[in-house]
């Protein structure tokens, strides 16, 4: 089997079999406009030893990622669960093309979950802030958003790889091991904490 390439990775390797199992010639997409990629945990050197443990394995981060041209950070540290769950509660994304609505168009996305919570949100909402009574060890709360837009309509963050940067940053702050920015809805990297080595990107 080959690599997954979609547009925008770069040049496409010689032979390629489109979303449709084509040969794909570079007259139509070769990825639908929607597409994932996702593989086996199985495939995860790293993965714990334990994943499969019926007890669990500690949580130190939970990670809601949304789509957002304009205005959300790349990273954002909720200050608090009860923080964390509110800012998740309140997230809006930009439509892609997995919804039935215009590509880009801003809608209200609960947790990013709003297509797969099958009861009412409020009680599932209610569900997640009964956790503090439940434990004094609860996981920090993050928002990620790797599409932010400059003016000209290109992506901020390279992404693919590079998000690896933005995990460690998690971990490092799971760790305490490094500073950031308090804002008005949580904390962000100070440019030292994040590693932008070998990205154009300035501070």
């Amino acid at each position: 089997m080959g690599t997954p390439w979609w547009e925008g990775m770069g040049d496409p390797p010689e032979k390629l079999w489109d979303w449709q199992g084509n040969e794909w010639k570079g007259k139509s997409p070769a990825a639908h406009p929607n597409s994932r990629f996702t593989t086996s945990i199985d495939q995860y050197p790293n993965v714990s030893d334990r994943f499969n443990d019926p007890m669990g394995v500690p949580i130190s981060a939970i990670m809601f990622g949304g789509r957002r041209a304009k205005l959300i950070p790349l990273i954002l540290e909720a200050y608090s669960w009860e923080e964390g769950v509110l800012l998740a509660a309140m997230m809006k994304v930009e439509t892609t093309a997995a919804v039935e609505l215009e590509v880009g168009v801003i809608r209200v996305d609960p947790m990013a979950m709003k297509p797969f919570c099958g009861y009412n949100m409020g009680d599932y909402f209610n569900h997640w802030l009964t956790f503090r009574s439940k434990s004094n060890n609860l996981p920090k709360i993050f928002l990620f958003n790797a599409f932010r837009r400059d003016e000209n309509g290109k992506y901020l963050w390279p992404g693919y790889g590079q998000n690896l940067r933005i995990l460690k940053w998690i971990i490092d702050r799971c760790n305490t091991k490094v500073a950031a920015v308090e804002t008005a809805f949580g904390y962000v990297p100070i440019p030292d904490s994040l590693n932008l080595n070998g990205l154009a990107i300035s501070r």
